[in-house]
C-alpha cells in the first residue's frame, strides 16, 4: 500500500479484490497527471472524513492498466462504487461531494 492520505488509501492490483469485498466501497480510478482528478483528491477526502461507514481508495491508472481496463476506465476521473463486491454506480468527470455523498447513500439501504 503506497499512500494513506485521511483515509484514502493508495492501492494496486493486488489489494483491489480484498478492498472491494467490504460492504461499501467508492474506487477513485486517477493520474497524478490529471488536473480534474488532483482538483478531486480533496473533495473524496472529505467524504472519508465524514462517511466512516464506506471505505474509500484510489487506483492509479497509470501503474494499474489491468484494473483499468477491466472495468473500462476510459476517462479519468471515473469513480465507481462496490457494494460487496460488485459495481452499482460509476461517476465519470469531477462532482461535488454532496452529488458523490447522495449516490453513496442510495446504496447503503
Amino acid at each position: 500500500m503506497s499512500g494513506n492520505n485521511n483515509g484514502v488509501e493508495e492501492i494496486s492490483e493486488k489489494e483491489f479484490s480484498e478492498i472491494i469485498s467490504n460492504k461499501l466501497v467508492l474506487i477513485d480510478f486517477f493520474a497524478e497527471w490529471c488536473t480534474p482528478c488532483i482538483m478531486m483528491g480533496p473533495v473524496i477526502e472529505e467524504l472519508a472524513e465524514r462517511m466512516k461507514n464506506v471505505k474509500f481508495a484510489k487506483v492509479n491508472v497509470d501503474e494499474n492498466s489491468g484494473l483499468s481496463g477491466k472495468f473500462k476506465v476510459m476517462s479519468i476521473p471515473t469513480m465507481i462504487i462496490f457494494k460487496e463486491g460488485k459495481e452499482v454506480e460509476r461517476i465519470i468527470g469531477g462532482q461535488q461531494a454532496d452529488v458523490i455523498e447522495e449516490k453513496l447513500k442510495k446504496h447503503m439501504k
